[in-house]
């Protein structure tokens, strides 16, 4: 009785090692499989960008140990007030290049250029149109030497515009990139297939891009900060009125029969200028004249 006994507990030991060895076997080969599907499918995967960043997100530590989302943090909120002034001034002077030479004495004296100079003589006036870039500290100053002692003031206009939200926005965003582009050359690096790094090249052409245009256009506002733009016009009308000019009678009276004739000769080219009209005329009269005598002889 004893050996039976015996021998069932053998068997029993030999068949529970049997289905242990044989679940450590399955659990193995389980984990070889999971292994390969999850490395077929990082190798398929698409390369996808790193998530946006934003200024509430954590800190990204560089090589020195430093924070770069806080640095941006801090260059963003140390970013002063941009304010773009431009200005139009229209001013009636007596002698065009009298005061010209006046107005050059008052941009040289205030560390101001000429960005755009174009000059119209007519026949009713004389006009000067200035483009002005003038440093921005010194903006109000030049106003007011334009206004004192240059010549009447005909029309004024002055606009400030705050591009300050603008320009952090910009500049936010431009920091962003420069990270997301770092991050895209690591990958570069890392990049095991052809066709994860063509994806990968094209994603930082695309940063680049983006990358100019932002810092043209950080360019473009600093340049409108720096140095305010006014448009000046200098205004000398020609015209001469009865009861204003020196002019004596008899030179008016001149210049009257000379408009009159300039008037007359105007007309006369006019007429001779319709001279097809005018011979349609009698070929018209023959026609009316032949259906006429056409029809009374049907009566």
């Amino acid at each position: 009785m004893k050996k039976i006994i015996f021998l069932l507990s053998g068997l029993i030991l030999i068949n529970c090692s049997k289905s242990g060895g044989e679940k450590q076997e399955v659990k193995a080969d389980l984990m070889e499989v999971l292994t390969e599907d999850k490395v077929a499918y990082s190798s398929a995967a698409p390369i996808s960008p790193p998530p946006p960043l934003s200024v509430s997100e954590k800190p990204v530590s560089n090589e020195n140990g430093t924070n770069k989302e806080i640095d941006t943090q801090k260059k963003t909120d140390t970013i002063s007030k941009k304010i773009i002034k431009n200005g139009e001034m229209k001013i009636q002077v007596g002698d065009i290049k009298k005061t010209q030479n006046q107005v050059n004495e008052i941009i040289k004296k205030n560390n101001a250029y000429i960005q755009k100079e174009e000059f119209q003589n007519t026949d009713m006036d004389d006009n000067l149109s200035l483009i002005i870039r003038v440093p921005h500290k010194n903006f109000d100053a030049l106003i007011n030497s334009f206004s004192d002692g240059v010549g009447t003031v005909l029309s004024k206009n002055i606009s400030s515009n705050d591009v300050t939200e603008e320009y952090t926005d910009v500049a936010i965003k431009l920091a962003n990139k420069k990270i997301y582009l770092e991050k895209y050359r690591d990958m570069l690096k890392k990049a095991a297939t052809t066709k994860d790094m063509l994806e990968i090249q094209e994603n930082i052409r695309e940063l680049e891009d983006e990358i100019d245009v932002s810092e043209g256009r950080l360019r473009f506002i600093d340049d409108r900060v720096n140095y305010s733009t006014l448009n000046l016009n200098l205004y000398k009308e020609k015209v001469r009125s009865s009861a204003t000019s020196k002019i004596g009678f008899g030179s008016r009276f001149m210049d009257s029969l000379t408009e009159g004739w300039n008037s007359f000769v105007s007309f006369l080219l006019g007429m001779v200028s319709l001279w097809p009209f005018f011979l349609l005329i009698p070929v018209i009269i023959f026609l009316w004249r032949k259906w006429r005598s056409g029809k009374k002889n049907k009566n």
